[in-house]
């Protein structure tokens, strides 16, 4: 039965396993070591059963985690070209790190894992969407300023989605980040409000996904509690019931016991 489990969300950390108890990957390792190792744990998964890190781009919060984490137990990274070389250029890599480019989709045990490209301000970053051997399809996807055509295609048809709602504009806007910041969160290659979120999850219910998470929240800009509202509210005026019609969750930023089957 496949499921997916949310180690750790945020802008501390991000890093989620998908497939099954035998069979599975990592998609991201931002945050330590032990604490991915724990949080495996925690939720019933040996790390045995990963069979690589995929990472979606070389933000910190993303892959501070890797160099131990692949080492340690000989994993394969995989991620776009220009994402491994800016990996590299950070010394984010082991010296004889196994790493793979992923151009379109690879197949790895019994899953396919197809790589989204998308618009966030890294070298060159993607998403993933994983079908499962029992073909069941779930997709990651956080740190895009927008959603493009490709990313919506890609989430089409998902029995579960992953999707960033980073911020509220209005506690952005008259929080303490600078200018600057704040430019960069809302641009097209920033990160997803709450709002674009919610409307993209209305069009999603819609076309048949029923699973849903929140990731990616900020800290300082956002809570889950809003998050949670925004979406729900968007997805009411749609007509659509929560827990009657859908699920959604909030990916936790600290380890917890949490999985979504699919």
């Amino acid at each position: 039965m496949a499921r997916i489990v949310p180690l750790f969300s945020g802008s501390k950390g991000n890093c989620y396993y998908i497939g099954t108890a035998a069979e599975g990957v990592l998609i991201d390792a931002g945050r330590n070591c032990k604490q991915i190792e724990l949080a495996m744990e925690a939720n019933g998964l040996s790390m045995k059963s990963v069979g690589a890190v995929f990472v979606t781009h070389e933000h910190i919060d993303h892959c501070s985690a890797l160099k131990v984490l692949a080492k340690k137990h000989s994993l394969p990274i995989y991620a776009s070209e220009g994402t491994l070389n800016a990996l590299a250029e950070r010394d984010r890599l082991a010296p004889n790190a196994k790493t793979l480019v992923i151009r379109n989709e690879i197949a790895l045990g019994g899953m396919r894992i197809q790589r989204v490209d998308t618009p966030h301000d890294a070298a060159e970053s993607c998403c993933y969407r994983v079908t499962t051997p029992d073909g069941k399809t779930a997709m990651i996807a956080t740190d895009i300023g927008h959603v493009t055509e490709q990313i919506r295609s890609a989430l089409t048809d998902c029995q579960l989605v992953v999707l960033e709602s980073n911020h509220d504009i209005d506690m952005l806007r008259t929080g303490p980040y600078t200018y600057v910041l704040k430019k960069r969160i809302l641009s097209d290659i920033g990160h997803l409000s709450n709002d674009a979120c919610a409307t993209e999850l209305s069009q999603l219910v819609r076309n048949g996904t029923l699973r849903l998470i929140l990731g990616h929240l900020s800290e300082m800009n956002n809570t889950p509690q809003i998050a949670l509202r925004t979406s729900v509210a968007e997805l009411g005026r749609a007509g659509m019931k929560y827990k009657n019609d859908y699920t959604l969750d909030v990916a936790p930023s600290a380890p917890t016991v949490k999985s979504v089957i699919f």
